[in-house]
């Protein structure tokens, strides 16, 4: 039994001496926790928020962190809930020493009890803050320290507190201190009847003076009040200002988009326009490049022609004829001087060839010719009319048949073509093997091919403001009005 007492005890002291290192450990961390937290506070490291206060003129700043003020007082976290862009508050109810108090108490629970006026002014701060458990602790103290001599310092301050709390003034009248009778439950009885009995002994003087006190209060408070007031006129009146200004720049911007807007849109159109005029050119410089090559191919046919020496005789016949597929692939079927002069010759030669060029150069120098899309061919069947004095002849039908003029030493005429008449495409040619070519009436290459007659205007048109059978008419194409002679005649299919 003795030895179990024994160890009983020795265990007893142990866990004693054990708890006792915890709590001293604990005491250490909690002292180390507490200076941590004020080195926090003082050293202004990481804060991210700033809280003004006016004492006096003067205004303070207190750095600190919004983490820590959120966490430990309701007020700063409703307050700065959602908030991330606010980096500052202005408190005017409180000074410099309170928010410093105040401050101690958020972030390592120091709390200083000096006397009897700062607990009221913690009790106030205390409720502003919303800090329960601090209010709790100073209604307790000034519960446990109020007497007969300290009740006035206690309740004559220019403090209104919650309806729930003692009201303060710094005179009380009858009224005040019926409301004052509603806390009796906190008071001594006998405390009360003296205070009735002794308050209103209190000398006018220091009512009056007191009144006086509160009233400079008043006025330095409204002073305060007029500063902010005329603070804040300033500041709305600036930022009226800014508006202005914002406005004033809003528009311009707005003015200068526009502007831009229809430089964009007229820059866009000019460059549509600019594109458009660029395809459009490049089209017909392609095209004209595409005809050069053309006119050149088509004037290599020509390279051996004695009659169609000139570029401009070659851009006439290709422009006229309009068929590529003829104009590179004809060449040069027959020419007089070469095959002779014979109209069997050439009809052995030039007939059934479908598409035929014929071109004539006149010893007077007149070049002229005639295109056919039928060409001349013996076979009755495709003519559409018999001759009635030969029928060894006929007429060959043709709507797309032409004569043209392409030279003239008079000088007074330029190249043109002339289509056949309306009503009188199944006169465009004629064949008769004893003739040459013959284009309607209009003219005739006689048998030798070495001259021939014009009767321009029986079947094709006339140029403007010129006659049928007028001298002009027939020595339009051939520079004589009855017979002409044949220098050299040229004829070309595929």
């Amino acid at each position: 039994m003795d030895n179990n007492d024994n160890n009983n005890q020795i265990e007893n002291a142990n866990q004693n001496q054990n708890e006792n290192e915890m709590k001293n450990l604990e005491k250490k961390v909690t002292k180390n926790l507490i200076k941590d937290y004020s080195n926090l506070l003082n050293g202004n490291s990481f804060t991210d928020f700033s809280i003004f206060v006016e004492n006096g003129s003067n205004t303070f700043e207190f750095k600190v962190h919004k983490s820590i003020l959120s966490s430990r007082s309701p007020f700063f976290n409703e307050s700065l809930k959602g908030q991330n862009d606010i980096d500052k508050i202005f408190l005017n109810n409180f000074n410099k020493k309170e928010m410093e108090s105040i401050l101690k108490y958020i972030y390592y629970g120091n709390i200083s009890f000096e006397n009897q006026e700062n607990l009221i002014q913690l009790l106030e701060i205390s409720i502003y803050f919303k800090l329960n458990l601090l209010k709790e602790i100073i209604q307790k103290k000034i519960l446990n320290s109020i007497n007969y001599s300290n009740f006035f310092q206690f309740l004559f301050q220019n403090r209104n507190l919650n309806s729930n709390e003692i009201e303060i003034k710094y005179s009380i009248s009858k009224q005040d201190f019926d409301k004052l009778k509603q806390f009796d439950i906190f008071l001594p009885k006998s405390f009360l009847i003296n205070l009735e009995r002794t308050i209103f002994q209190i000398q006018d003087k220091e009512n009056q003076q007191k009144i006086n006190e509160k009233e400079k209060k008043i006025k330095r408070r409204e002073k305060k009040i007029k500063r902010r007031d005329k603070r804040i006129k300033s500041f709305e009146s600036e930022n009226d200002k800014k508006r202005k200004e914002i406005l004033d720049l809003k528009l311009q911007n707005e003015k200068k988009d526009e502007e831009i807007h229809n430089l964009q849109l007229s820059f866009q159109k000019e460059l549509e326009n600019t594109k458009q005029e660029m395809e459009e050119k490049w089209k017909e410089e392609i095209e004209e490049i595409k005809q050069g090559f053309e006119l050149m191919e088509f004037q290599k046919i020509f390279s051996d022609s004695e009659i169609i020496t000139e570029i401009k005789y070659v851009k006439k016949l290709q422009e006229w004829i309009n068929d590529s597929s003829f104009c590179y692939k004809m060449k040069k079927g027959f020419s007089a001087k070469k095959n002779g002069f014979d109209s069997k010759t050439w009809h052995n030669i030039c007939d059934d060839k479908g598409k035929t060029l014929v071109i004539i150069k006149t010893k007077d120098n007149f070049i002229f010719g005639g295109f056919t899309q039928v060409g001349w061919t013996n076979d009755k069947s495709k003519w559409s009319k018999m001759n009635p004095h030969n029928s060894e002849g006929g007429w060959i039908q043709d709507p797309n048949a032409f004569i043209f003029s392409l030279r003239n030493d008079k000088g007074d005429r330029k190249e043109d073509l002339f289509p056949t008449q309306q009503g009188k495409q199944k006169y465009a040619i004629f064949y008769f093997y004893d003739y040459g070519p013959a284009f309607g009436c209009d003219f005739v290459v006689n048998s030798k091919l070495q001259s021939g007659n014009s009767n321009f205007g029986y079947n094709y048109n006339l140029p403007d403001g010129i006659k049928f059978k007028s001298k002009e008419a027939n020595s339009y194409l051939a520079g004589s009005e009855n017979s002409w002679i044949v220098d050299e005649l040229e004829t070309y299919f595929i």
